[in-house]
């Protein structure tokens, strides 16, 4: 099955999403966090196939969220870091973790804890704040809209854009 690329949407979500949304992805990206470097250990470690593993990591290097320092003279790469893209990306997984263990978790609780290193601390959960250190929820923040694109006039503006018809509430 082909899935449709969102690349060139002007939404930063759905163009995030082409590169990393896959399954896979994120759990590639994921081990890596967590030091895996070598084809066979990612292998290992998450039971994918071959195949679908060689894929995934050759568009995270195209994306620029791996890197392969160094290769084999067969041209195999020996390892994988990820870029400072890619560790950009460490919010992310530590927020899709904390939902998990939060909405999901597995029978018996959570597999493990994330702690702060210096002070073996649970870490607080990920979320929104504004730069005072208020915590943000959904109602709290607002999309602006920072430049008219030209093909705007095409495009549905997003219902939070300001000036956008609402649509209609449902009572309940």
């Amino acid at each position: 099955m082909r899935r449709t690329s969102f690349s060139d949407m002007p939404c930063s979500v759905a163009r995030s999403l082409d590169l990393i949304g896959e399954w896979w992805t994120l759990l590639i990206v994921r081990e890596a966090f967590f030091g895996t470097r070598h084809f066979g250990e990612f292998q290992k470690r998450l039971g994918v196939a071959p195949n679908v593993l060689t894929q995934r990591l050759m568009r995270l290097v195209e994306g620029g969220v791996l890197t392969v320092p160094s290769s084999s003279q067969s041209g195999r790469a020996l390892e994988y870091r990820l870029t400072d893209k890619g560790r950009d990306l460490f919010p992310v997984i530590i927020a899709l973790l904390q939902w998990g263990d939060k909405h999901e978790p597995p029978e018996g609780g959570p597999p493990l804890r994330v702690v702060d290193r210096a002070s073996g601390e649970d870490i607080e959960a990920m979320r929104p704040r504004s730069r005072t250190g208020q915590v943000l929820g959904p109602r709290d923040v607002r999309l602006v809209p920072l430049a008219v694109r030209p093909s705007a006039e095409k495009e549905k503006p997003h219902p939070d854009t300001p000036g956008a018809a609402k649509p209609p509430q449902v009572a309940s």
